[in-house]
């Protein structure tokens, strides 16, 4: 069964309040291994590289919808543009909108189990294979409902990620 269910929009620090705007699309790769069962196991998270909005947090990779490109042909491309590999299938998942305070995005999340190549971290990030909860941070706002959807489907009880001490970036 595919999931594919809208969740309602999420404001991040620092957004509340901005005027309605029109949402960037973007598509995720949520890469998960499995075991010899078929199991789910670990996720790939990424680090947003330097030079870019929230520089540092941590996010399943993925990118912008080019003119014309389906979800899939742009997670194809991002992924091998961004961490060097070719994906195989990808199972749409959930969608979310995320309200930033430098722009709105949809996340299109697909499930990722089959890729090849290996892994480079091209725009000079860190990868991280983790389970719940996830131990690097900090993790990216519209990362956290995608961690929450994974327990839900683990059947996962307790914290889906680690808390920093400081909040996130004020904008200023």
């Amino acid at each position: 069964m595919v999931d594919t269910k809208t969740t309602a929009s999420l404001v991040a620090p620092g957004a509340e309040g901005l005027p309605e705007r029109a949402p960037v699309h973007v598509a995720v790769g949520v890469l998960i291994e499995r075991d010899a069962d078929g199991h789910e196991g670990r996720f790939l998270l990424t680090s947003r590289p330097e030079g870019k909005v929230y520089a540092g947090y941590w996010e399943f990779p993925g990118g912008k919808l080019e003119a014309g490109e389906s979800v899939e042909q742009a997670l194809r491309r991002e992924l091998h543009e961004e961490i060097g590999i070719d994906i195989g299938a990808a199972h749409a998942w959930r969608e979310i909108e995320v309200d930033y305070p430098h722009a709105r995005v949809r996340l299109h999340f697909c499930k990722v189990f089959d890729w090849t190549g290996e892994f480079q971290m091209r725009e000079a990030q860190t990868m991280a294979w983790q389970e719940l909860p996830v131990e690097v941070m900090p993790v990216l706002p519209g990362t956290i409902p995608v961690l929450q959807w994974l327990a839900e489907e683990r059947a996962h009880a307790g914290a889906t990620h680690l808390q920093p001490s400081a909040g996130p970036p004020q904008a200023g």
